[in-house]
């Protein structure tokens, strides 16, 4: 099984005992049926690849589970969206997955530090989000690597978006869209009223993003790291975990990457 971005040892070998699991719906219960009949089913901790059965929201809890673990997840949609799913199909499915095109992503980590003094630690695969909890526009400041590069921003609010995640939120946001190989994140803001012209920045993937939220008491901000969520936050430090490996396996020519490709083109 070739890698791309990144190798491990678990990548080297053939891919035998499968775990499924379904996202829970009528139709991707269905295809865990026949599909574990077809090709058996061992506890997820034991195989050598874990198949998912459903959509985008599936894949991205299932890479969570196995965070750091390099634990190849071969997503089959049998959901709505899918951009992170291979096709479904049940013939040749050992093959198909043996012969399939490895991406290796890294999470980005961030660390919430609320009004009351927690701090809250999480890891998101697509994106970090800071948006107004109230009617009130957020005020903030943005650091990279402490040194202050915007004194105050006021929107909606702000993302920092990994490559594999510039597709989502941050594509909705108006943000570039990434190549997956490519040492970067996107910082983007969210409806930016000043500076009104401000469309974010492309910094390298090393970079520590810091942002201080402004009259935290009269404009309060939430902080989401894909679907964790902490709420009246006063400072948000974000980063790459370059320690933390993700395995997605896609059929030849529909890699990952090659998806990233695509929507650049807008097909």
């Amino acid at each position: 099984m070739p890698a791309a971005n990144g190798s491990h040892p678990a990548l080297n070998r053939p891919c035998e005992k499968i775990a499924f699991l379904s996202s829970g719906t009528p139709e991707a219960d269905e295809a865990l049926a026949r599909l574990r009949a077809a090709y058996g089913d061992v506890a997820p901790e034991d195989s050598d690849v874990v198949v998912a059965l459903g959509g985008d929201g599936l894949m991205l809890q299932t890479l969570h589970r196995f965070m750091g673990a390099y634990k190849p997840i071969y997503g089959m949609n049998r959901g709505s969206v899918g951009f992170l799913m291979n096709e479904y199909q049940e013939d040749g499915l050992r093959g198909r997955i043996n012969a399939a095109r490895a991406s290796i992503i890294h999470p980005l980590i961030m660390r919430a530090t609320t009004i009351d003094g927690r701090v809250e630690i999480a890891r998101a695969i697509n994106e970090v989000s800071l948006l107004r909890q109230s009617y009130q526009a957020a005020k903030m400041r943005i650091s990279v690597d402490d040194v202050e590069r915007l004194g105050e921003l006021v929107a909606d609010g702000i993302l920092v978006s990994t490559p594999a995640g510039s597709t989502a939120y941050n594509l909705s946001a108006n943000g570039p869209i990434l190549p997956l190989d490519s040492p970067l994140v996107a910082v983007t803001p969210i409806s930016a009223f000043r500076p009104r012209r401000w469309r974010g920045a492309l910094l390298p993937d090393k970079a520590k993003v810091t942002i201080e939220i402004l009259e935290c008491d009269k404009r309060p901000v939430a902080a989401v790291a894909d679907h964790f969520e902490t709420r009246d936050v006063t400072r948000v430090e974000i980063s790459m975990d370059h320690g933390a490996g993700l395995v997605l396996l896609h059929d030849p020519g529909h890699s990952l990457d090659e998806r990233i490709l695509r929507e650049q083109f807008g097909y």
